[in-house]
């Protein structure tokens, strides 16, 4: 992790409700609809060899339906023939039988070890497939959700080793050529690991890519694999295919082949020969200084220095550049200056866009300068973490609220994960570029708000669940608080028989199931009809919450959970389910 930024999480205040009274519960009907299944889903139970907690979160609590973010309420599943079966939605009273658009070629049963299924929809026009056997089809499908334009076709069939699931995918143009890079989870048996589960966690990072003859060819050009010791709770690939993001509980690495081992040698070599710093840089609130020592026998005329708004680049006569790349943030890059010091050390000043802002690093992902801080900032940073060292209890006497009790905490509190983190892997050098710790901010769910950007993931932030939109292109904003569900994080924290949650993309509402039958919906404050006053207070109440509850008619395990902007999916082994939530534009 030596040289990754580390960053944290900024929430909007905007976003946040602190005067949140709570749901109410609602009795008000929710219309739900059923179709029974020609064929039971293909379901996979684990099998005896399969008895870890990452076996159980990774292939036991599967999410066997899958939505389709690119077309509005449209969902898949495979069923126990191999074939991929399509509901797209219009009208509820209307509803459409469910149709085969694909079948998978192999026999599903003939393999022992097999997974369940998986696919992942990586455009509007393409999709990953997996049959659960280690085999992996890249599908050309055409405009899906309505049956006269959607054809699967597969363009990309290959055998990549032992069973996997589909995690992520995404497709994009590099180089002139259209690219699909595809993770691939699996659980693997680890022969080291005598201490702790015996197993391994992987991540397999595929690209493969059209020949550039145009011939609608695919082969695989690079395969990269990144082990952990814990099934990550997130793990998405940038739309751009540069780099990857994960949550994990436990720390995931690339593994090396020995060429790299090789030439990693090499570079640590030649790093220790190098022990001294290249350059060092101190900041204020308004600027940054580099000091950069010469050698005896460069001039004035010698040192090219191009500052340009987002990188700097400095040159000394015809050599390879000195110091090259992205800068952290942004500079006026007209006002930045460069002079030669009577010690003979260069001395550059960039001037910061945004005033204020501290920098953890001059040049994005440069370890080889030294920040000095001078001693007026390390008072400043004293100062601001006193109040956390304070020996009195309530430091703050005009605060009505005491300081949190950790007694007063409840059972439903406490968290099973302390450790987990967020990372962000650079897909070129493999190393983490940004890490943050989550602490007690608990993984919940992730969702599609946009299918072209990454999906969003929701954390737990004291009673509340907040969303968080990861934006690859910006580097000052790499999370974006988008949402928040009000004290969603205490209420599912109840619910101990949970099995999957999920929110609208709209954020209209949030959800959660329970293993049987019974689907809660919390839906976000909305104005009064009527009016309501808070009788402890004396005040009128301007907007209620409300939960509902809808309980099943059924009496198999819930396999698969959707939410769309105006209803939810709920897939049982032979019946798909339709719950309208919210009512159509």
């Amino acid at each position: 992790m030596a040289g990754a930024a580390h960053c944290s999480l900024q929430a909007k205040r905007l976003l946040l409700d602190p005067k949140f009274e709570g749901y109410k519960l609602s009795l008000e009907p929710l219309a739900c609809y059923q179709l029974g299944l020609d064929a039971a889903v293909a379901e996979v139970q684990l099998r005896d060899d399969q008895y870890t907690l990452d076996h159980m979160r990774a292939f036991g609590m599967y999410n066997y339906l899958h939505l389709d973010s690119w077309y509005q309420d449209n969902v898949y599943y495979v069923d126990q023939f191999g074939r991929v079966i399509n509901l797209s939605v219009t009208l509820d009273t209307a509803l459409q039988k469910p149709r085969e658009v694909f079948r998978l070629p192999a026999d599903l049963t003939a393999c022992d070890n097999r997974l369940c299924a998986s696919m992942h929809f990586s455009s509007s026009t393409w999709v990953t497939l997996s049959d659960g056997t280690g085999r992996l089809y890249l599908i050309k499908s055409g405009k899906r959700g309505s049956s006269a334009s959607e054809k699967w076709e597969i363009v990309f069939n290959e055998e990549l080793g032992s069973p996997f699931i589909v995690a992520h995918s995404v497709s994009f143009v590099k180089s002139d050529a259209h690219s699909l890079a595809v993770l691939l989870l699996r659980v693997e048996k680890d022969e080291l690991d005598t201490k702790g589960s015996g197993f391994h966690v992987t991540l397999e990072w595929v690209t493969i890519a059209e020949r550039k003859e145009g011939d609608q060819i695919y082969e695989i050009i690079k395969r990269r694999v990144l082990q952990g010791k814990s099934v990550p709770h997130y793990a998405a690939i940038e739309p751009s295919g540069d780099g990857l993001m994960i949550v994990s509980h436990k720390p995931f690495t690339f593994m090396q082949s020995e060429s790299d081992k090789l030439e990693e040698n090499d570079d640590t070599k030649v790093s220790n020969e190098k022990k001294d710093p290249l350059y060092y840089w101190q900041q204020t609130e308004d600027d940054v200084t580099i000091t950069v020592h010469l050698p005896q026998d460069i001039m004035k005329d010698d040192i090219k220095i191009h500052f340009s708004p987002d990188n700097i680049r400095v040159t000394l006569k015809d050599q390879p550049p000195l110091m090259e790349g992205k800068l952290y943030s942004s500079v006026d890059h007209e006002s930045c200056t460069w002079i030669i010091r009577e010690d003979k050390s260069l001395e550059i000043s960039l001037v910061k866009k945004n005033e204020g802002s501290r920098w953890p690093e001059l040049i994005v992902g440069d370890t080889r300068g030294e920040f000095i801080m001078d001693p007026s900032q390390c008072s400043e940073i004293a100062e601001s973490l006193m109040h956390l060292t304070s020996e009195v209890m309530n430091p703050n006497p005009e605060k009505e609220n005491p300081p949190c009790n950790a007694q007063e905490l409840e059972e439903c509190d406490a968290f099973l994960e302390d450790g987990a983190s967020l990372c962000r892997f650079d897909g070129n050098t493999l190393k983490v570029t940004h890490i943050i710790n989550l602490g007690s901010n608990q993984y919940l769910f992730s969702v599609v708000v946009n299918p072209k950007e990454m999906p969003c993931f929701c954390l737990r932030h004291d009673v509340d669940a907040l969303l968080w939109q990861p934006h690859s292109d910006q580097p000052e904003n790499m999370w974006e608080h988008i949402a928040t569900f009000n004290a969603l994080g205490y209420v599912q924290a109840s619910k101990q028989d949970k099995k999957f949650m999920a929110c609208a993309p709209d954020y209209s509402y949030a959800a959660l199931c329970e293993c049987l039958r019974r689907v809660f919906i919390y839906r976000q404050p909305t104005p009064l009809a009527t009016v309501l006053y808070n009788r402890k207070e004396g005040r009128q109440v301007g907007q209620v919450a409300k939960q509902l509850v809808a309980t099943l008619e059924a009496n198999d395990p819930i396999l698969g959970f959707q939410a769309t902007s105006e209803r939810l999916f709920v897939l049982t082994t032979k019946t798909l389910f339709l719950i309208k939530v919210n009512s159509g534009n």
